[in-house]
């Protein structure tokens, strides 16, 4: 296992083409890019000031949330699937990963972007598309027992890894603990308030 996730046969510029298009694809930031369009103004003005699908819901507007978080999620499957086709598995799980970085370090706004749990999604159906299906079983089920929307996505995310490493994934196992890893820092105010009883259930008013 140690061997193959060490060994990566992918040449250096096609590493680096496949990091550019991720990222560059990533940076998108569609949640502010949709409010403006709708006549919104700026999503981060509003809420908690995240670019994210959650802060777009706090316009009020569901349809502009969903798209922002279909996107989210798209932007990095596109380019896993882009590299995917023309530079093979290892330069698709690389397009992946940067897309992810690129959503929360977007150039385009000061490198100020989301927390990435719609773009770690993306980056799943992109990569390993059938653990999008456990992802979401064991977000439904934590979400279901705590009413907690950032439980269930930090719950699924320490899962992933642990389900790819356990069927032989070795690679992508890696690269998906990181960003795992990555998104629990960008999730340390959820973390405080969860351990603290303060965050706000799945529904809660106000």
């Amino acid at each position: 296992m140690i061997s193959d996730l060490t060994t990566w046969q992918i040449t250096l510029p096609l590493a680096l083409a496949a990091a550019v298009i991720g990222y560059l694809l990533g940076s998108i930031p569609f949640g502010l890019v949709l409010t403006r369009a709708s006549g919104l103004g700026d999503v981060r003005n509003i809420g908690s000031g995240n670019i994210g699908a959650t802060n777009v819901l706090r316009t009020g507007n569901k349809k502009l949330a969903a798209a922002t978080l279909l996107l989210d999620a798209l932007k990095a499957s596109v380019a896993a699937w882009i590299m995917t086709y023309f530079a093979g598995e290892e330069a698709g799980i690389i397009a992946g990963f940067f897309a992810f970085i690129g959503h929360l370090f977007p150039v385009w706004i000061g490198f100020k972007g989301g927390k990435g749990v719609a773009t770690y999604i993306g980056t799943l159906l992109g990569i390993a598309p059938v653990m999008v299906l456990l992802f979401g079983a064991v977000w439904l089920a934590v979400a279901f027992t705590t009413r907690y929307s950032s439980l269930s996505a930090l719950v699924a995310m320490l899962v992933i890894p642990l389900a790819l490493w356990m069927f032989g994934a070795e690679k992508v196992a890696a690269v998906m603990a990181i960003m795992s890893a990555i998104s629990y820092y960008r999730h340390k105010a959820n973390i405080s308030r969860l351990l603290s009883g303060t965050e706000s259930k799945i529904g809660a008013k106000g």
